[in-house]
């Protein structure tokens, strides 16, 4: 199965690039090593594509703004993938899946592919498999890559561990002109857009922008030396939407002529590394016969308070050898 699907994706097949990514975010273990043995035979054609992680306050509007950015980029000739992570829910499971309804024009355009994905209990804003999907989505041909985080404001940065540049989303008047600076994921920006900017919001906007650039020079710099910009931009009356479109290739041409986005995506793959060894302990330790066997009555100890959290931790730990 997987030269043929190997073929199908070099050929552009999105449907053979969607059965492929829900191979590699499967978790049954007989999937595992034929997902492994497609993404050897895809990371040679990866690298390809400037990867843009998209990320704000939920409302911002970023399936809003992605819709039209990615029409944009279309517009210059490129490919566009949009990797919308989806939030899980810790009860459940389950994800709304809903970001490709609110692209609906980009949606329908051959050029573009768009895979809602959800979270499944990841940290950082991004999927348990964003990082193989991007190489994928490369090998398939898309030289552009957009990565949407869940949205929850403060923990998105895993993201800055698999893209070349970030962009936040941010609305006047929702606090974040002044709270953002706080927030680790404002370090990790390396442009700031303020959405919405129409109507009422628009003169809001024109003034969060002013506190933004001052506030930005409090921050350290990105580790290429720079600070964000912060530019104004609505995705409904399409304004600003060229000009950013422009500020993310001239910054993403940048990098990459000054050898940082080389550098950065090597010690992104060192970080990928040490993640898929922790990731793998993880399941080969509950997937132990011992393990298994063991678990459920220890839990029940703990949750009726007989046995405490951390020498329970110990005699499963042990268990492994």
């Amino acid at each position: 199965m997987t030269p043929d699907l190997f073929t199908a994706i070099r050929s552009g097949d999105r449907s053979a690039l969607a059965r492929a990514i829900t191979l590699v975010e499967s978790t049954r273990p007989a999937d595992a090593e034929v997902a492994r043995a497609l993404l050897r035979r895809c990371m040679p054609f990866g690298g390809v594509s400037l990867r843009i992680g998209i990320t704000g306050i939920p409302g911002a509007g970023k399936s809003t703004l992605i819709d039209a950015l990615g029409l944009r980029m279309i517009e210059a000739g490129h490919r566009v993938a949009v990797l919308a992570i989806d939030p899980s829910s810790a009860r459940t499971g389950g994800s709304i899946l809903g970001d490709k309804t609110r692209m609906e024009r980009l949606a329908q355009r051959p050029e573009a592919f768009i895979r809602p994905s959800p979270a499944s209990g990841m940290l950082g804003g991004v999927g348990r498999r964003t990082r193989e999907t991007i190489v994928l989505c490369e090998a398939a041909g898309f030289d552009r890559v957009l990565i949407e985080t869940v949205g929850i404001g403060q923990s998105e940065l895993a993201v800055d561990h698999m893209t070349d540049l970030n962009l936040l989303l941010a609305i006047g008047g929702a606090g974040d002109e002044l709270q953002g600076i706080k927030r680790g994921i404002m370090e990790s920006a390396d442009l700031i857009a303020l959405t919405k900017t129409d109507g009422d919001n628009a003169t809001r906007n024109q003034r969060a922008a002013g506190t933004l650039k001052q506030a930005i020079q409090l921050l350290p710099p990105r580790d290429h030396g720079g600070r964000p910009d912060v530019l104004l931009c609505s995705a409904q009356e399409n304004k600003g939407i060229g000009e950013l479109f422009t500020a993310l290739e001239r910054l993403g041409g940048t990098l990459h002529n000054q050898g940082h986005t080389t550098m950065r995506r090597r010690e992104q793959d060192r970080w990928w590394m040490r993640a898929t060894i922790e990731e793998r302990l993880i399941t080969d330790f509950y997937n132990d016969p011992g393990v298994v066997g063991a678990l459920p009555g220890i839990e029940a100890d703990v949750v009726n308070g007989s046995r405490g959290p951390f020498d329970a931790a110990e005699e499963l730990l042990k268990l492994r050898g």
